[in-house]
């Protein structure tokens, strides 16, 4: 009688553990991903940067440099990189990193324990020319000299009607078919990202990013919120299609300042098509309306993400060359740790134009004090 008891003592122990190991072993990437996001959430909120193994405020393109590690020790828990350029077909990305180098490294920090977020700037599928917006429309008029391949109505239409961009590229519009071959170079470049053992790579895809500004040709005064709604389901539709268990979407509005619910959703996805909630937010202006717009979004969007079962991050920041040596404990720390912030992930360093942290930069000693703090969270941190 004691052995069987024993023995149903035994497995009822057991089944938990196996009924757990089968169920986790169902998930997909994406969802893997999302857990394992969650629970470092519990534990701290990640360091990430941009471009962080590319170049640096005093160097270009050396291998196994990096001006975070050089800093404190350790590399970035998040790092960030950007595939514009690819839908055009080129060698290297809008910022001239070849996309080679980006494919490796970004394997490399996968297969070191670090986690990965890509951007996307895709050219103006009309003009040709970059991801940001002329206010003045006589400079697309300007772009037919400098650029043989545009077409003439292309540019004529563009100005009659400044927001005829994106809804060119949707079903029906005069770009569609060839927006189409873009998303498919988009498609080809994520699927190529595998492993050593050849499984692809779990990620955060962040497109169409700050679209509450006008400064892009998906943003706020350049297509309707329906337009842009139906852009972000296209592009997403189309990746879900050929890599449906990898990606993790998040949707990264810039600072507004003053959120509300009606304001939020306007563009919003949806909670079945989100699952990060990022803000990019620079310090551009006076501290204290940073720290107030800041605080306000934060406010809003931690509650949102709460209501939605969303989780937040910071999807880029900084202040441009760390004109205050004491910006990063003083004016963004005591902001970010008041809430459930995921990471945050300051923009690159390159030469005079650099956010993130270096031992180069004015504000190398503040952030080392701030990394010792221990929900400041690393790549040793979060293996």
């Amino acid at each position: 009688m004691k052995i069987k008891i024993l023995y149903l003592i035994f497995f009822s122990l057991l089944f938990p553990s196996v009924q757990q190991e089968a169920y986790s072993a169902k998930k997909t990437k994406a969802e893997k991903l999302t857990e394992r996001l969650r629970k470092i959430q519990k534990k701290g909120y990640m360091y990430g940067h941009q471009d962080d193994t590319f170049y640096g405020i005093t160097w270009d393109w050396d291998l196994n440099r990096s001006d975070t590690y050089e800093l404190v020790g350790d590399y970035p828990a998040v790092m960030g990189f950007d595939i514009g350029g690819i839908e055009m077909g080129d060698e290297k990305n809008l910022d001239s990193v070849p996309f080679i180098r980006i494919r490796k490294e970004i394997v490399r920090h996968h297969e070191k324990g670090g986690i990965v977020t890509i951007s996307w700037h895709p050219h103006n599928p009309l003009l040709g020319t970059t991801a940001w917006i002329e206010k003045d429309t006589t400079a697309y008029a300007q772009a037919i000299v400098s650029l043989r391949a545009l077409r003439q109505d292309n540019v004529i239409s563009l100005i009659k009607d400044p927001k005829s961009t994106v809804r060119s590229v949707l079903p029906g519009g005069t770009a569609h078919e060839s927006f189409r071959v873009w998303m498919e170079r988009v498609g080809a470049f994520l699927l190529s990202l595998k492993d050593k053992d050849g499984e692809q790579v779990p990620l955060i895809f962040r497109p169409w990013h700050e679209n509450n500004g006008s400064w892009f040709w998906w943003g706020q005064d350049n297509c309707s919120d329906g337009e842009f709604k139906a852009l972000w389901n296209m592009l997403q539709d189309y990746v879900s299609s050929i890599l449906p268990d990898n990606i993790i979407w998040c949707y990264s509005p810039n600072l507004y300042g003053g959120w509300n619910e009606k304001d939020f959703m306007r563009r919003y996805p949806g909670d079945d098509r989100v699952t990060l909630i990022g803000e990019d937010a620079y310090q551009w202006g006076g501290e204290e309306d940073f720290k107030r717009q800041l605080t306000a979004d934060l406010d809003f969007i931690s509650s949102f993400a709460q209501k939605h079962d969303k989780m937040i991050a910071m999807t880029e920041c900084g202040y441009q060359n760390s004109p205050d040596p004491t910006w990063w404990t003083r004016v963004l720390k005591p902001v970010v740790e008041k809430y459930p912030v995921c990471y945050l992930l300051p923009w690159r360093n390159y030469s005079k134009d650099h956010f993130g942290a270096s031992k180069d930069a004015k504000t190398a000693k503040d952030f080392k004090e701030w990394y010792k703090d221990k929900r400041f969270l690393f790549l040793r941190d979060i293996k």
